[in-house]
């Protein structure tokens, strides 16, 4: 291993032979211009990287994530619980639509039902989830 370009960490090529971007190219922020490792951020990351179980997991909640309606839903039941119905009037989407979506996200624990009658009322699960919507809102608003 050897000091690339006044970096003061032991480095490794990590592409050796591979041209690396010249200043004033759009892939400039896309790589380092000089590949080296930096072992101990390495290692600090390898210490509490998520596992595959973990990985996962929050990848589907992201995935989740990735439909308006089921975003709407959640964004909806952010504001307190509501039932089918409401939640179909609202978003002016089908109740089987919103109950399909619902079905979903229940099964991924971001949501739960109760219910009273013959109605079936949706609230977020958990504190987590508010926050989850609460802050992915925050960030797209900035």
């Amino acid at each position: 291993m050897k000091r690339m370009n006044g970096c003061s960490h032991e480095c490794a090529p990590e592409n050796p032979g591979h041209d690396t971007p010249r200043q004033g190219d759009s892939t400039c922020l896309d790589a380092c211009e000089s590949p080296c490792v930096h072992h101990d951020r390495v290692d600090k990351v390898r210490g509490v990287l998520l596992d595959d179980e973990a990985a996962a997991g929050l990848a589907e909640i992201f995935s989740l994530l990735g439909d308006r309606t089921r975003v709407r839903i959640l964004h909806a039941l952010s504001l307190g619980e509501l039932c089918v119905c409401d939640i179909s009037a609202a978003l002016g989407v089908s109740a089987s639509a919103i109950s399909h979506q619902l079905r979903l996200l229940r099964t991924a624990k971001l949501v739960r039902a109760r219910k009273e009658g013959k109605n079936v009322f949706y609230v977020l699960d958990d504190s987590h989830v508010h926050s989850l919507i609460a802050q992915g809102l925050e960030h797209v608003l900035e």
